[in-house]
């Protein structure tokens, strides 16, 4: 279960992190390039970036997919289990209410979030 929690901040970081590029429209960058290039050179390479690599790959604009971003309960289980235990954990408990925000909102990066859920674990995607 904490294993899923855990996930839940490595993924939103890097949706965050894509988001924040994607929004600099000055440099009209290309986030599947940026994906690949730190998949082979950087501190953040992961399993995880693999799949958002590979995400952004197939769709790099997100096209067609909403800003939904579902949650199975493991991320709820974990941030009960910190609260049980007085234990603060932040990253974690802020990644669960950022996929409540992305239900409510049109974001990039909940975009990218629900392709990197679809891509590890073949989760559904609310389309459009």
């Amino acid at each position: 279960m904490v294993h899923n929690g855990i996930e839940y901040g490595m993924m939103q970081s890097y949706a965050e992190g894509f988001e924040i590029m994607k929004a600099k429209k000055d440099f009209n960058l290309d986030m599947s390039q940026i994906a690949e290039l730190w998949r082979y050179g950087s501190v953040v390479r992961s399993w995880l970036l693999d799949l958002t690599a590979s995400a952004l790959k197939e769709n790099p604009d997100m096209n067609g997919i909403a800003p939904w971003v579902a949650d199975s309960g493991e991320g709820r289980w974990t941030v009960f289990a910190a609260i049980d235990e007085d234990v603060p954990a932040p990253v974690i408990t802020l990644s669960l209410m950022m996929r409540f925000i992305s239900r409510q909102d049109d974001s990039y990066g909940a975009k990218l979030l629900a392709s990197m859920r679809n891509q590890f674990g073949g989760h559904a995607i609310k389309k459009e």
